[in-house]
């Protein structure tokens, strides 16, 4: 009997996320063929997260478990890509999961455009008190580099989320996850993506469940100036020279996002300072009113 060659790496890092990992594997699993293979990835956890994934890989063949002591979520993303054998990787965070039928969807839509690099689906955002929201993606245009960046860094009509794309593994080696950045390590990847994929198609199709948690890294402040430099050079590096003209914009965008973080949990000296460093950088894109507005709140406040 043959098997399939692996058309679909399903790569799923995990770090003390045993409590939800039954939940992403089960769907993962629940819609199985034989040109798949699932790679989980133990970012040196500490719970029972080795004993649950341990249990799958006794009962499945084509699942790998992988214990790394703790370099973060990039550094699990990459070394579950250097692992993988198939065409396509589809990284799936262990705090979601996909939605029966998902898998299928991709394949479907990966024999339909054999040129397609990336595909990139739907996907329903699941909030701690029980609301959801149904995301869909955004098309595509065929732009230059330059047009194409600054759509998606500075102008956020494009997005992409983990777990509801799957992207040709010889681009994430390519561009791999930037190992030093904590969180959002997935931006300077989706910006490398944009200017270097031979073609990016989108479905409305939901492909994941996103599930948002207070306790997610990306609501973590620390050191948070540091690494937003750090992913202003990430993104620009990655990009050809007719893009570098952005940076300075984007580095102020990346305040911009402190600013936001700052005034969300109300410390209001940091969300001043965050804004007036972002005004002086690009007063173009400090001076977008979904942030003056938040600006005027917060510098005439009492």
């Amino acid at each position: 009997m043959t098997t399939s060659p692996t058309l679909i790496s399903v790569v799923v890092p995990t770090y003390n996320y045993a409590r939800y990992l039954h939940r992403a594997l089960d769907s993962i699993l629940g819609q199985w063929a034989d040109d798949l293979e699932l790679i989980i990835v133990d970012d040196g956890s500490t719970d029972n997260t080795a004993q649950i994934a341990q249990g799958y890989v006794s009962r499945f063949a084509s699942v790998r478990y992988v214990y790394q002591d703790n370099a973060g979520p990039a550094a699990a993303r990459n070394h579950g890509v250097s692992l993988a054998q198939g065409r396509f990787v589809l990284p799936v965070d262990s705090d979601d999961e996909l939605i029966n039928g998902a898998i299928a969807v991709l394949r479907a839509m990966v024999q339909a455009t054999p040129h397609a690099q990336v595909i990139v689906g739907a996907h329903i955002s699941v909030y701690p008190d029980g609301r959801e929201r149904t995301r869909l993606p955004v098309p595509v245009p065929a732009m230059a580099p330059r047009a194409i960046t600054c759509r998606y860094l500075l102008e956020k009509r494009i997005s992409f989320a983990p777990s509801s794309i799957l992207i040709c593994r010889d681009l994430l080696l390519q561009r791999p996850y930037p190992e030093q950045l904590r969180t959002g390590e997935d931006i300077p990847v989706f910006a490398y993506l944009l200017v270097t994929a031979e073609q990016i198609m989108v479905t409305d199709q939901v492909i994941a469940r996103i599930h948002k948690h207070p306790d997610s890294l990306r609501n973590d402040r620390r050191d948070e100036e540091a690494l937003a430099l750090a992913m202003v050079q990430e993104v620009f590096t990655g990009l050809p020279p007719e893009c570098q003209s952005l940076r300075t914009r984007y580095e102020a965008q990346r305040y911009l996002s402190l600013f936001r973080a700052a005034v969300r949990d109300d410390d209001r000296s940091t969300a001043r300072r965050f804004y007036r460093r972002a005004l002086y950088l690009s007063a173009k894109q400090a001076l977008r009113w979904v942030y003056v507005r938040k600006a005027i709140r917060l510098f005439f406040k009492d």
